[in-house]
């Protein structure tokens, strides 16, 4: 291994099997954490894998060939996902956001959405589903996802200039194909669509503008651009502080070409602050991750792709739900739907996660010895 590699800890099994209550409290809809933070929203991870290769995220010296990934079996099912979904909806979840890696990767995608479309909260309201992708695959399965029961979708984008886009995915895929995927996304209806840009000063802060301008122009009001500060997510992507260009200085740069006025969240708990163009021409949103953090509101929990909860983007352990899916009871009976649904509450109420919150103020806690979890395993 060469000096600029950096080690990859495997936390695809660190984390320990959930409790089973006794007597399994039945869910309401109204589980809070310690925080008296709610479960709104859960993030499942359906793919490790990837066909690009961002710095930021699944960097080439470290996700090469020899790379292993896990392996079909290692997977949850879309039965498993769907049952899991389901239990977490009976715990006030009312979006479910599909993830990855890149989820469309995930061979037969469509039919999970299928599958999840038909699942309703408490008061029997459907869900609202979205899928976060590259954009890479997207011109030939927005129109299924969208008749499947897709409702939105999120699409990355770097960088507007195909040079700089084709270095920051590393594997010289054109930003042409990623804008026609948009534009067949908006003809199949997925809407609004978002399209997320990671900022990094020193490497596509300069894209800020054009982009903007790019999609006004070409997209309309009907996209939304949101610009996110470079996050120091897992252990492999070489972060340092020097490289986040705050959302404050985006929203200067934005409001100096196209003026500005703030607009009021959509829910408790966005974590994106929002922006309209004064002239009509649409709104851009600020996730501000490393400069505001906003621990105190997030409602989200995150799924594995094999299973694992987690309660934090930036945790160093989950809890393997896979084994109450796949396992069975001191009397050799499955786990039923109640079980696990009583060791989710238990998880849940247990949570006091608030790591950006903490660093911060500079009070991180002190590294353990465990890295923390990748962002291609555990999704954005």
């Amino acid at each position: 291994m060469g000096e600029n590699i950096i080690p990859l800890v495997d936390h695809r099994y660190a984390a320990s099997v959930p409790a089973v209550p006794e007597v399994p409290a039945p869910a309401t809809g109204l589980l809070s954490d310690r925080l008296g933070r709610p479960l709104r929203d859960l993030r499942i991870s359906v793919t490790d894998r990837c066909n690009f290769r961002c710095s930021y995220c699944m960097p080439k010296e470290v996700f090469d060939k020899d790379y292993k990934f896990l392996p079909q079996a290692s997977l949850l099912s879309f039965e498993e996902i769907t049952r899991a979904a389901r239990l977490f909806v009976a715990h006030g979840v009312q979006k479910l956001r599909l993830t990855g890696g890149e989820p469309l990767l995930r061979k037969h995608i469509e039919v999970l959405v299928g599958m999840l479309s038909t699942l309703r909260t408490p008061q029997g309201e459907p869900l609202d589903i979205t899928l976060t992708t590259n954009g890479s695959l997207l011109e030939r399965k927005a129109q299924a996802l969208k008749a499947a029961g897709l409702a939105r979708v999120t699409v990355s984008l770097d960088a507007l200039d195909d040079g700089i886009f084709r270095r920051m995915n590393d594997v010289d895929f054109p930003v042409a194909d990623v804008l026609r995927g948009i534009e067949a996304a908006q003809r199949a209806g997925l809407a609004p669509i978002k399209i997320n840009m990671v900022v990094k000063r020193g490497t596509n802060d300069h894209e800020i503008v054009p982009l903007a301008r790019h999609v006004r122009e070409r997209f309309g009001p009907g996209v939304i651009l949101r610009f996110i500060e470079y996050m120091d997510v897992g252990s492999t992507n070489g972060w340092r502080m020097d490289e986040v260009l705050p959302s404050a200085e985006v929203v200067a740069r934005l409001g100096a070409a196209f003026p500005l006025e703030p607009m009021d969240p959509n829910d408790a708990g966005e974590t994106a602050e929002r922006w309209r163009y004064r002239d009509g021409g649409g709104e851009i949103g600020v996730i501000s991750s490393v400069t505001q953090a906003f621990c105190s509101d997030c409602n989200r929990a995150r799924l594995s792709t094999e299973g694992k909860i987690f309660l934090c983007l930036f945790a160093s352990r989950g809890h393997d739900l896979r084994a109450l899916l796949r396992g069975t009871g001191p009397q050799g009976a499955p786990y039923s739907d109640e079980e696990i649904a009583g060791a989710l509450g238990l998880i849940w109420r247990d949570r006091d996660d608030r790591y950006s919150e903490l660093r911060s103020r500079e009070m991180a806690p002190v590294a353990s010895g465990e890295r923390r979890v990748e962002m291609h395993y555990i999704g954005g």
